[in-house]
């Protein structure tokens, strides 16, 4: 198994008992589903499904946002370079002349000889006229616009509130049905995430902010300081600023995550042509590679398992792709102990120089909210990492996390003394999770207190453990 995460869009084509069972063994370790796609039933179903199937998998629930797209058409028009399409934000409008979008303002906000590109960028229109609600557009390439694609209008100024009623809606959904991760789209500011997370309410679900367009990218390090995760969508990104510098936001992107211990999702188009053949192309191979060395938590895969015709062969090949950049990674990397005032910065060069001077061959995070498991994995230890919690939806939500495994525990963590670590790694031996022959580096939190995080590191080796505590 790769340290780099793999997402895994759930959809008509993944989305029965075997092949979510396929998809694990292959490599998912996130299960993400599109809130832009089916209805609430059909989520709450597979939600159900993927609990029952798979209870460890964590779910991340991708909610639209502000994010424009195409109705549901009952007509996908096709179109040449030159033909006059007409866009409209009646939503009451259900024929076939013209295509609904389910933005009810755009054509407030779009004048003539405005650009609109459609679908990830691959259609670019021009805006000819606008009257009333239609906005009448030239084509300036040949192609069909289908039903819920995309619609980017990247140098026009949208009017209305950065998290909308449906946000709300599609919020308290999440909570009432258990998700983990939800996924906000347009992400520009810390005061658009702190929002976000008011209406969240508590510490679940976890927020992955989504930076995909030039306000996100000029906020980049305030959205990164204020969320819990980060995905880099490269679709919207591309259209949104400029295709030839969307690789070199995204390492900006994770270089900046990276210093702040944010676990990064790395998406859009990973494995495209596995959507209808069972290999990758080379270009594709190298994008996943770029993105692990460059420090990628997970990659993520969408029509590839969704609508794919190879879900689990794409994951596997991803899975593969993956754990050769990270032979890279451990080949090439070197200690970097930069000085810190920070007692967990500290702690964490610690335990990367122990894990690379001594045999280690587990590192167990003992951690309430992920605090040290986060730290630990940011600095891409070789040695597996099992996170351990007494809090359920947090020891599900750590599998995010690169090269981490969360393991969820019925223990009471003390802050008047350091029994329970010794109860964590017991009941880890019971589960066969650590075994005689490993040799552990522990961190935890002892006599816990504000701002005291990862004060502790211990080594053990099993073996001695199991004699002093007579382990059966």
């Amino acid at each position: 198994m790769s340290r780099t995460r793999i997402v895994a869009t759930i959809g008509p084509a993944s989305c029965t008992p075997q092949i979510l069972k396929n998809m694990a063994a292959a490599g998912m370790g996130v299960a993400r589903l599109n809130g832009s796609h089916g209805s609430l039933d059909w989520h709450q179903k597979t939600i159900a499904l993927l609990r029952e199937t798979l209870p460890e998998i964590p779910i991340l629930l991708d909610i639209p946002g502000r994010k424009i797209r195409t109705g549901q058409l009952s007509n996908e028009p096709l179109f040449k370079a030159g033909d006059i399409i007409i866009l409209t934000t009646d939503p009451n409008y259900r024929g076939e002349q013209k295509v609904v979008i389910n933005n009810s303002q755009l054509h407030k906000d779009l004048n003539a000889g405005d650009i609109i590109f459609a679908d990830d960028g691959t259609l670019k229109f021009t805006v000819t006229a606008i009257e009333a609600t239609d906005i009448s557009c030239r084509a300036e390439t040949s192609g069909q616009l289908k039903s819920r694609k995309g619609i980017n209008v990247p140098y026009v100024q949208l009017r209305g509130k950065p998290v909308t009623d449906r946000d709300g809606e599609m919020i308290k959904f999440a909570k009432e049905n258990g998700v983990d991760f939800v996924g906000i789209s347009f992400v520009e500011s810390a005061s658009h995430v702190e929002e976000i997370r008011a209406i969240v309410g508590s510490s679940w679900p976890r927020i992955v902010s989504k930076i995909e367009n030039r306000g996100g990218l000029q906020n980049m390090e305030e959205v990164i300081r204020a969320t819990d995760a980060i995905m880099i969508d490269r679709g919207d990104l591309a259209v949104e600023t400029s295709l030839e510098h969307v690789a070199i936001f995204q390492k900006r992107i994770l270089r900046c995550a990276r210093m702040h211990a944010k676990p990064v999702i790395v998406a859009t188009e990973m494995l495209h042509t596995m959507i209808n053949n069972p290999q990758p192309t080379k270009a594709e191979v190298t994008d996943i590679t770029n993105a692990v060395l460059d420090g990628a938590s997970a990659t993520m895969l969408s029509g590839e398992t969704a609508v794919g015709a190879y879900p689990s062969i794409a994951i596997s090949t991803m899975r593969t792709i993956s754990a050769a950049a990270e032979s890279l990674v451990q080949e090439t990397m070197q200690s970097d102990l930069a000085s810190s005032s920070s007692v967990p910065q500290a702690m964490s060069g610690a335990i990367n120089l122990l894990c690379r001077n001594l045999p280690i061959t587990k590192i167990i995070a003992i951690t309430v909210s992920g605090f040290a498991a986060r730290t630990i994995s940011a600095e891409t230890p070789s040695q597996p990492i099992l996170a351990v919690s007494n809090d359920k939806m947090a020891a599900r939500s750590f599998n995010l996390l690169a090269g981490v495994k969360g393991v969820y525990v019925d223990i009471p963590f003390s802050k008047h003394t350091t029994e329970h670590i010794v109860e964590c790694l017991t009941e880890l031996w019971r589960r066969h999770e650590i075994n005689h022959d490993d040799f552990l580096l522990v961190t935890a939190v002892a006599y816990p207190r504000s701002g005291n995080r990862m004060n502790l590191i211990q080594t053990h080796a099993v073996a001695d453990l199991i004699e002093t505590l007579n382990w059966k």
